[in-house]
This record gives structure tokens, sequence and C-alpha cells, in this order.
């Protein structure tokens, strides 16, 4: 057992002597300045590649006969939370750069890392994929459709190779162009211990192991409130009660990714949180520090390649004037265009024209040892005096050399060149691009109800970004299925769907499936409206909330918080508190950039202010709490300090975004919309469901057929739901299933009943829609009958009286008892008991109505042994849901 902070149980194998040179402690390789930088060109990369694997043709020879005998296998558990997780390696995927398998439980994670041949072109964007999977048979499962196999990534799968490649980008070195994949798959799963925290450990330890020159090990967990405790990779039974869902990923010393969602909690309960996986990330990362220094592969650092430093200083010779112009323009598109047109003449003069920097622009003089000129015929011969040895030495003006430099390159130092400029405005100069001060908001403005015939719209603008967010209420045929590895819901009654056209920038572009951008934004923006909504027993509807950005310039997922916030209300859904989305940006650096050195915080940052910062954090809430939030680091390392300024600072800016959303002209309406469905909600016996849906759902559907709804819903518990167009249909299929679900009691009284069938023994009729009993001949008439056709056929009319109900549940009824020859004291008696109850199936006499407006209550027992319900109708121009009591 190791000694140390971390106490971990190491399961190495030790290594034969031979192959001691192959252990390879990971380095730490800062990026180095812009100063610093070595220059290289594409066609020196491409001429000469370097060497991918860190092992010699002799070590490889070594490594080839260790294998022969069987792969050798390097293990290690780290303590995480109150267990441990299994790391191995060395045994499968050999062929990869680095691969690893991830024991938690009985979840079992498989994840490599592969790196390209050859270099890719230099670019601004790491060549980084991450792919993961769940497979179903990881949990004894197989996936429907006819294929029978995994296909498309699912959104859960999309949003944990986010929160993968979120953390890992950071760490990888500028300058670093291959191509790197990486795959994970999850092989086993027990339904206890979550895969997605496991993967970003998994991805980081790959990575680590890897020849990739990354700066540091990376790892991720998992933080729960339970029982005002933090717990970390909480099983899925504990996070059930959780308070609070937060993904943490960093490094030893430093936060690079946090997403979560909670319930309103406050700044210092999160930070607190963060504090708490900080510290079992560090314990995680010191452990993979140890398997690196047994297993790992030696880093290529001798890949990574930059732009010739003196680039830097002729693009800023170049453009630097004109840079600082083009960066105060305040409208995006102009701005954009100003910088796209300098960005081609510095192309056109570093990589067509050449460059002659200031310094040899004044010329070069020749010296002795370049050029001794001897007199030529022509030289003038001041009075005669040339002796004939005389050597006449004169400076000679040579043309400087003009610089061509590889357009990629040129790009690369414009780009960090422009970001450098921007950075220095605001920190010197205290003003952003658009002239307003670090912490001050863009101008907000907001209107509702700009769609006749949406049940629900809003138009949220802030600055030069717009989002347009549309609300659908729908049955529980709306509702959004899911069939995912982990979460157990069938499917999901509130869901929102974000959409950025390329039209929201002002250019043109794919338009298909949703990109893995859209579907995090639209994750984000759900989690963080989700806790405003009321309990589905309250308001039974499903709920749709589409976001179309309109127009883009940063933070347009929490501009579909703000939106769809004020879409909700516009279309009547009871919300519990008005919540509002912010963006915050940071300058970590300042002193670089003639700061203090403390870092600046930006709130509602920009797209530009967001490429070029170090931070973009999203936070979602009202003034007391939060509900949803998200942060991505593009340097190594945000400290706790930084992190609690940025959150208080937020706070601040939701409250006044609150406060400009409270001033929407025109307001919601706060009213369901005339065009929404109703929806009716009633309570029977739950072994009474199975009279509704009938042999095969015959019964269900000729309720449907018959009365115009457009659906029927009925749960094992009782709950069945309604959902129709108008009243009228409504109040048909209520009637059905009340007279369905009713409990027959003896002495009640059936008025206008239909003989269905007769039989020589008696007629048999229908006292509600699918119940008949049987009126025996004796019963039928107060004379004697020979024959029950003899008074009575097929489709008459009576009313009858249940006299009787046998240990098989078989109705007994009896018309003769309500005819007036009947004997009286059997009259009177029945009329002193109180017992009698007349039952009809008209529908006005059978559920009792009560009428509300715009307020949505949910209704007390009524103890009525009918199917009573309480509905709220439509309103001068809102429909509403209805809830209903329980069939006696």
């Amino acid at each position: 057992m190791l000694a140390g902070p971390a106490a971990l149980h190491l399961l190495l194998p030790a290594p034969p002597p031979h192959r001691l040179h192959l252990a390879f402690a990971l380095p730490q390789h800062p990026a180095p300045p812009l100063h610093a930088r070595a220059a290289c060109s594409r066609r020196a990369r491409r001429r000469a590649p370097p060497q991918r694997h860190g092992v010699s043709r002799a070590s490889a020879a070594v490594a080839e006969e260790a294998s022969s005998s069987g792969p050798a296998k390097f293990s290690v558990r780290i303590p995480v939370g109150d267990r441990e997780i299994l790391v191995e390696t060395g045994h499968i995927g050999r062929q990869a750069s680095a691969s690893v398998m991830v024991t938690d439980g009985e979840t079992v994670l498989y994840c490599s890392v592969c790196l390209s041949d050859t270099p890719n072109d230099p670019s601004d964007f790491f060549p980084l994929s991450v792919h993961y999977q769940e497979r179903l048979s990881a949990a004894g499962r197989t996936s429907g459709g006819f294929f029978k196999r995994e296909g498309k990534a699912k959104d859960h799968e999309v949003l944990v190779c986010r929160l993968i490649d979120r953390p890992l980008r950071p760490t990888m070195p500028n300058g670093f162009y291959y191509e790197t994949q990486i795959l994970s798959w999850v092989f086993s799963y027990d339904g206890i211990h979550s895969p997605d925290c496991l993967a970003i450990t998994a991805a980081g330890i790959a990575v680590a192991l890897s020849e990739i020159p990354n700066k540091q090990t990376i790892a991720g967990v998992r933080i729960g409130l339970i029982n005002g405790q933090f717990v970390i990779n909480p099983t899925t039974e504990q996070m059930e009660n959780s308070e609070l869902d937060l993904m943490m990923a960093g490094t030893d010393s430093a936060i690079l990714m946090i997403e979560g969602y909670c319930d309103f909690l406050t700044e210092e309960k999160l930070l607190e949180a963060v504090e708490a996986g900080q510290v079992a990330i560090r314990e995680i990362c010191k452990a993979i520090d140890v398997l690196v220094q047994n297993c790992g592969k030696k880093k290529m650092v001798d890949a990574i390649n930059f732009p010739p430093p003196e680039l830097y200083r002729h693009v800023e010779d170049i453009s630097g004037d004109e840079l600082v112009k083009a960066l105060q323009i305040k409208g995006k598109i102009p701005r954009r265009k100003a910088l796209s047109a300098l960005e081609d003449k510095v192309i056109t003069i570093l990589s067509e024209q050449g460059y002659v920097s200031k310094d040899s622009s004044l010329g070069v003089t020749e010296s002795l040892d370049d050029i001794v000129e001897d007199e030529d015929e022509d030289e003038v011969i001041v009075d005669g005096e040339v002796d004939e040895g005389d050597v006449h030495i004169k400076p000679v003006s040579r043309k400087p050399p003009r610089q061509l430099f590889a357009e990629v390159d040129v790009k690369l130092v414009f780009k960090e060149v422009s970001s450098k400029y921007l950075r220095r405005r605001i920190v010197e100069g205290g003003k952003r691009s658009d002239g307003r001060s670090p912490w001050e908001l863009r101008p907000i403005n907001s209107q509702c109800g700009l769609l006749p015939r949406a049940h629900g719209s809003a138009l949220f603008t802030r600055g030069e970004t717009q989002s347009l967010a549309v609300v659908t209420l729908g049955g529980y045929q709306m509702a959004q299925r899911i069939d995912n590895l982990v979460d157990t819901e069938d499917s999901k009654s509130f869901y929102l769907q974000y959409s950025f056209p390329p039209s929201c920038v002002g250019e043109v572009g794919r338009i298909g499936a949703p990109s893995r951008r859209e579907i995090g934004h639209g994750m984000l923006a759900e989690r963080a409206l989700e806790p405003i909504l009321p309990p589905e027993e309250d308001f039974p509807y499903t709920i749709r909330v589409e976001s179309t950005i309109t127009e883009s310039n940063g933070s347009s997922s929490m501009a579909s918080v703000c939106g769809g916030c004020l879409a909700l209300q516009d279309a009547g859904v009871p919300i519990k508190f008005p919540v509002a989305g912010i963006a915050m940006g940071l300058v970590l650096d300042t002193q670089e950039f003639g700061g203090d050195g403390s870092p600046l915080i930006l709130s509602d940052i920009t797209g530009a202010e967001d490429a070029s910062g170090d931070m973009d954090l999203k936070v979602a809430g009202n003034e007391s709490g939060i509900t949803a939030f998200q942060m991505d680091i593009k340097v190594v390392g945000i400290t706790l300090p930084v992190m609690e300024q940025a959150l208080l600072q937020a706070r601040d800016g939701r409250k006044h975004i609150l406060n400009e959303m409270s001033k929407s002209s025109p307001p919601p309406s706060k009213a369901l919309s005339r065009h929404a469905p109703l929806i009716h909600v009633m309570k029977v016996k739950p072994n009474k469901v199975n009279l509704i849906i009938g042999s095969g759902g015959k019964t269900i559907k000729s309720i449907i057929e018959e009365t115009g709804v457009d659906a029927i819903d009925t749960g094992d518990d009782g709950m069945v739901k309604i959902t129709a167009r108008d009243l009228s249909s409504l109040e048909k299929s209520k009637t059905i299933i009340a007279n369905l679900t009713m409990v027959p009691k003896v002495g009640e009284i059936y008025r206008n009943c239909e003989i269905k069938s007769i039989a020589p023994y008696g007629a048999f009729v229908e006292i509600a829609p699918g119940r008949e009993g049987l009126c025996h001949i004796s019963e039928l008439s107060s004379g004697w009958l020979a024959k029950a056709e003899d008074a009575f056929k097929v489709g008459d009319r009576i009313d009858v009286k249940l006299i009787e109900i046998n240990d098989k549940g078989q109705l007994r009824l009896s018309s003769r008892a309500l005819l007036p020859d009947v004997d009286s004291e059997s009259n009177s008696k029945q009329q002193s008991s109180g017992s009698t109850k007349e039952k009809a199936p008209q529908k006005d006499d059978l559920i009792k109505m009560t009428t509300r407006r715009s307020k949505r209550k949910q209704s007390e027992p009524s103890g009525a042994e009918n199917a009573t319900t309480k509905t709220l109708e439509k309103s001068a121009t809102a429909p509403a849901t209805s809830k209903g009591s329980e069939t006696a």
C-alpha cells in the first residue's frame, strides 16, 4: 500500500528490468508565450512527421516479447466518495493509443483514444471528436425497431459526449494538429452506478496514458445534495432524493467544467458543492498520475508546432491601428465585415505580396566583407592624382527581401492578435466593443402574444440576441418518449427544443437534424425552466416549448430561458416563479493587458467576448436561487474565489433581467388560449379501468369514435385523462365513462333503460353503457306473463329497480317494484328507509359541473358514489383542465 494523501491501493505488477525505461511521468507543458514560439512551416511538418510512439525499435521488440506470453495488465483502485472504482489497462484495445476499462460496482465502461498518423492542416480548433454509446445489452435489453441494433446517438448520449469534450479541450496544447478520437462504450450497467460521470474520468485517464501532450490530467465526478450532505457519485436511488445534480470536471488544482441543475439552490451552497467535488477530483488525479508513471506512453512534445514568432509582430504592424478602429464598431455584422476585410488585407500582404518590416525598409548597408569594388573607368578623377593601386570602397544600398508566410499561419495569428486587442480594450479602457462597462447589460425588450393561433408565444430581445419562444399544450399523446439505458421514465411531459438556424448570424449553412450544440443548449434551458412548472396533478397538460433563435450575438441559450418563461405565462401555465438566465465572461490575466492582475468578470457577454474570453458561465434562476448552470473554461483552471465573484455578479444581472421582463409589452395573458385543448381528469376504482379499456381496447376506441374526443388515457392507479377540442364531446365521454365505472347498489332506480335481449325466463336491461342486468319474467309486470315477448320487445325502454346483486356480481332488476299496483306496504317501507336512489344516464343529472375562470385548483374528493367530477370549463377566451374525485 502506498503512503500519501490519496491512500491508493495499487495492483501493479512489478515491471521487468528491461522495461523500466518505458515508464514516463506525465510532463507538465504549459503553452509557451507568443514571443517564444518556434517557427515551423507546413511543408516541414509534412516532410518529417515526428515519431508517434515513445518506444524505440529495440523497446518495441521487448513489448512484442512481453505480449507473446500474455498482455501485461495494469490496474489501480481509486477511492471515489464512499467506494472505489477499478481502472484497468494493457489487456484490451492494445492497438489504440491508449484504452482503459473502468468499473464502478457492476457498471463497466470501456474508453479508447486514437490519433491520426499525420497531422492536419493548422487550425484554431483542436481536431477532437468524442463518441459515447450506451449499449442496451449492458442492461440485458435489446434495441427496438427493425434493425435491432444501436444507431444514431440519442440526446442523452450527445449530452454525455459534450461533458467529455468540454473539460478535455482546454488541456490540449496549442499547435498540436493530430486528429484525435475518443470512443466510449457502456458494456455493463447495474442500474445503480451511473456511467456518465465515469465516462469523463475514463476519457481523462485514456488521454493521460496516450501520446497526446496534454497539459494536465482531468477527472470528473457527480455531486448530489442529500439530507443536507454532499455525496460524491451518488447512486441512482440516492439521486431521487437529491436537491442538486452537479457534474464537475477539473484537474488537481483547478476547475474546468461544471454543469448542473437544482431547485433554487443558493450561490453559497453551490460553491460548497464545487469545493467538495474539487477535493474528490484532486485525489483521483493523483492516482491517475501514479498509473501514468508506471504504464504511460511518451508524450509527442516534438509534434507541437507554432507559427513563426516574428509573424505576430508583422500582423500587429500591418493591422494595429485599423484593428483598434474595427473593434470599436458596435454592430456585430459591420464589425465582422470590417475585421474580415482587414484579415484579407493582412493575408494578401503576408502570403502573396510579401512583407518588408519597418526596420528593413530603411535600407541595408553593405559591409566591407560583402562588397569591395574596384574603381571603374567611368570614375571621375580629380587633379589626376590617382595611384595605380587605389581601391575605392563605396556603400551600395541593397533592397531588403520580402518575407512570405503560409496563409493558415497568418489566419491563426490574426485571430490571436484580434483577441489580444479586444481584451486590452476591455481591461485598459474599461469599455467593451458596444461601449458597455464590464458589469453592464445590453438593452432588453420583450413582447408576448405575437402568434394568434399558438397557445403561447413571446419574443425576447437582449441586444443583438433574440429568441422567439412558442408553447404548445397537449395531452399525454404529445409526450416525448424516452428509450435510454439509464432513464427509467417512459416519457416526458415537458420538453424544450432549441433551434439555431444559420440566418440568425447572417450566414448560409446546413439545415437538418439538430446539432450537438442545439441539443445541449436546449437541455440547459429545459432544466432551467422545469423547477417552476406546476405538478402534473394540478396541470395535466404535456408542455412543449420551442425556442427559435432569430438573432444571435452571445447567450442565446439564456435568451431561450427568458423567452420560454414569458411564453409559458402567455400560455396560461401557472408557473411558481419567473426565472431568467445570463451568461458571464472572464479575462483571467489582466496584468498582461495593463490591469492590476485581478480577474475581470464580464456580465452578459457577446459572441466575440465569448470567443476571446477565458470563461463562459451560464446561470439561470431568480433573485433567491439557481435552477441551472453551466461553465466552460478556455484556459486551464478557474479557482473558487473567481467562480464566487462570477456567481454573485450573475445574481445581480438576473435581478435586472427579471425586472425588465416584468415590463413586457404586451404582457403575457396568463390564461389558456381558446385554441388549447380541454383536458378532464377523473379518478375511478383501479379495478374498473379494464371496463373502460375493454377487450383489446374495443370499448375505449368506441368511446373515442362515438364522442369525437382526441384521446383517453388510463392509468393503473385509476386516473383517467380525457383530451378534447370542445366541451360537448368532453361531456359525452365523461358520461359514458362514469356510467361504465359506477358501482350499482341495491335499491337504486334506473329510468329509461333499454331492453337489449329477451330470453324465455326474462329480459336483459342495460342500466348503463356496458352494464346489463336480468329482469326476471316475474318482475316484468304486476300480472302473470307466459312469455316476455308478449309484453316487451328488444329496444323498448323501461324503468327498473336493482333488487339484488349475487355473489358473482350479476344484477337482478325489477320493473314490477315500480308499478302502482305493487304492495303499498312494500313501497312505503322503501320510501321510509330513504335508501332508494334514482340513476339516470342523462349527463345533466349524472355529473355536476363547477365553472371557474383562469385559476386551477385540485378538487377535494366529494365522497359521492358516482364518478362525480369538478370541471374547469372554458372562460371567455380560455379552456382549462378538470379534476375528478374517485368513484365510490
